[in-house]
C-alpha cells in the first residue's frame, strides 16, 4: 500500500517477517553449529571406545598374552592388532584413514588409535579402528531431524504468531477502523471495543477523552454565544437610542455610529457561532423537501439591493422545481451566505452568476484576479481580503451545511470567476 508516496505494509505482516527472518537465521547459524558439535561429540565417543578397548586389552589380554600368540591374535580380532614397535610413536595418536572392507566391498571410513605397549618386556605398537559409516549415518540422520523438526516449528511459529496475532490485534483494527471513519464534530458517541489489551485501553481512552474535550468546547461555545445575545442586543439598543438624541455633537455622533457598527459586527459574529454550534449538536437535522429555486427568489430581491451599491449585476438560471431534502432553515441560511460572500468579495461593476440543476448549484462572481487558498478557504475566521468586514465564518457555515447534507463543495477559478459549486 502507498500512502503520502511511501510503500507501507501492514504491522502483522511486518511483525511476521521480522519473526521469521529471525528464526530463518538463527536455523542457518544452528544447522552447521549443531553438525560439527554433534560429529564432535561423536568422535570424542569414538576415541573414548577406542581408549576402552586398549585399557581391556592392557588389563586382560596383555598378562596371558606371550610373544608367540600375537600372530594368531591378530588373526582371530579384526579390528584390534598388535603390530611391531613405531620408533616415533611416544603416546596414543588418534587419525582417520580409509580401509577395504571386504563384507560391504568398498572403502570405509575408521577412527583409528595407536599406542605403544609392552608385552613380556618388549616394545609394540597397539593398533585399534572403529567403523565410522554407522556413527556418520546417525550424525545425517540426526541432522536431518534437526531441519525437519526446525521446519516444523517456523511453520508452527507463523500459524500461531499470525492467528495469535489476529486475536491480539483484533481490538487495535477494530479501533483503527472505527478512527479512520471517525470525526469529531460527528461521531461523539462512537462507542470503541473494550479489551483486556492496556495499551488498546488506552488508546480507547485517549480518544474518549478528548472526545468529551471537544464536547465541553462545543457547548462551552453554544452556552457563550447564547448568553451573549441579550447583552448585545441591550448595547446595541442603548447605541442607537443615543445616535437618535438631538442634543449628540458631530464628534460623538461618529464615536457613536462606529460603536454601533462594531455592536453589529459582534451580533453578526455571535449568531454565526450559535449558527456553527447548533449545526454541530445536530439541532438541525429534521429534514423536509424543499424546492431550492424558490428559496433563492425569495432572496433574490433583497441581495439585488445589497448588490446595487457596487453596482454589481445578478443573472439566475435556475431550474424549475429543483427539490432537495434538507433543512428548510438551513437552506435559507446556505443561499444567504453564498449570496453575501459573491457580493461582498466582488468588485464595482462586478456580475454573480446563479445556476442551478438538480445535481448542483453553482455562484460564480468577479474579484480578485487570481486563485483563492484552497487550504484554507473554508477554514473559521479565515478571510481571502483582511480589509474585508466580515467575520470569516461565512464560507466555514457553507461548508458545514453541506457536510451536514453529505453534500461536496468544490471550489474552481476559471475565466476570471470565482466559482463555489455545490452537488447534492
Amino acid at each position: 500500500m502507498v500512502t503520502n508516496g511511501i510503500m507501507t505494509e501492514k504491522l502483522l505482516h511486518k511483525t511476521l517477517k521480522y519473526y521469521l527472518s529471525f528464526s530463518l537465521l538463527v536455523m542457518l547459524l544452528a544447522a552447521p553449529l549443531f553438525y560439527f558439535v554433534t560429529q564432535f561429540l561423536y568422535l570424542e565417543e569414538a576415541d573414548e571406545g577406542l581408549v576402552l578397548l586398549k585399557k581391556e586389552f592392557i588389563e586382560n589380554s596383555i598378562p596371558k598374552l606371550k610373544e608367540n600368540d600375537i600372530e594368531v591374535w591378530n588373526k582371530l580380532n579384526r579390528n584390534v592388532k598388535i603390530n611391531k614397535v613405531q620408533e616415533n610413536l611416544k603416546e596414543d595418536t588418534f587419525f582417520y584413514k580409509k580401509y577395504y572392507d571386504t563384507l560391504d566391498v568398498e572403502n570405509e571410513p575408521y577412527r583409528v588409535l595407536v599406542s605403544p605397549v609392552t608385552i613380556n618386556g618388549k616394545d609394540y605398537t597397539f593398533f585399534a579402528r572403529t567403523n565410522l559409516v554407522e556413527k556418520k549415518d546417525l550424525i545425517v540422520s540426526i541432522i536431518i531431524l534437526f531441519v525437519v523438526i526446525i521446519a516444523i516449528l517456523l511453520i508452527g511459529l507463523f500459524i500461531i504468531t499470525k492467528r495469535v496475532s489476529l486475536t491480539l490485534w483484533k481490538p487495535f483494527y477494530e479501533t483503527l477502523e472505527q478512527i479512520e471513519r471517525f470525526e469529531i464534530d460527528k461521531n461523539l458517541d462512537s462507542k470503541l471495543t473494550t479489551n483486556n489489551i492496556e495499551e488498546f485501553n488506552r488508546l480507547n481512552l485517549a480518544i474518549k477523552k478528548n472526545t468529551l474535550i471537544y464536547k465541553s468546547q462545543e457547548e462551552f461555545i453554544e452556552n457563550a454565544a447564547h448568553e451573549l445575545q441579550t447583552p448585545i442586543a441591550i448595547f446595541k439598543g442603548k447605541l442607537e437610542t443615543l445616535l437618535q438624541r438631538s442634543d449628540v455633537t458631530e464628534e460623538q455622533f461618529e464615536i457613536l455610529d462606529k460603536l454601533n457598527d462594531t455592536a453589529t459586527r459582534l451580533n453578526r459574529l455571535n449568531k454565526n457561532l450559535l449558527l456553527l454550534s447548533k449545526i454541530e449538536s445536530k439541532q438541525y437535522n429534521i429534514l423536509e423537501d424543499v424546492i431550492l429555486d424558490v428559496v433563492i427568489t425569495n432572496q433574490l430581491d433583497f441581495f439585488k439591493e445589497q448588490a446595487f451599491a457596487k453596482n454589481i449585476s445578478i443573472a439566475t438560471n435556475l431550474e424549475s422545481g429543483t427539490l432537495i431534502r434538507t433543512n428548510p432553515f438551513l437552506s435559507e441560511i446556505l443561499i444567504s451566505n453564498l449570496f453575501l460572500n459573491t457580493i461582498n468579495h466582488n468588485i464595482i461593476n462586478g456580475i454573480i452568476n446563479v445556476v442551478l440543476d438538480k445535481n448542483s448549484l453553482i455562484f460564480s462572481n468577479t474579484g480578485i484576479p487570481k486563485s483563492l487558498e484552497i487550504n484554507k478557504l473554508f477554514e473559521r475566521f479565515s478571510k481571502v481580503n483582511p480589509s474585508s468586514k466580515g467575520n470569516g465564518l461565512g464560507l466555514s457555515i457553507i461548508k458545514k451545511i453541506a457536510d451536514n447534507n453529505q453534500w461536496n463543495v468544490i471550489y474552481n477559478f476559471k475565466d476570471n470567476l470565482h466559482i463555489f459549486e455545490i452537488r447534492f
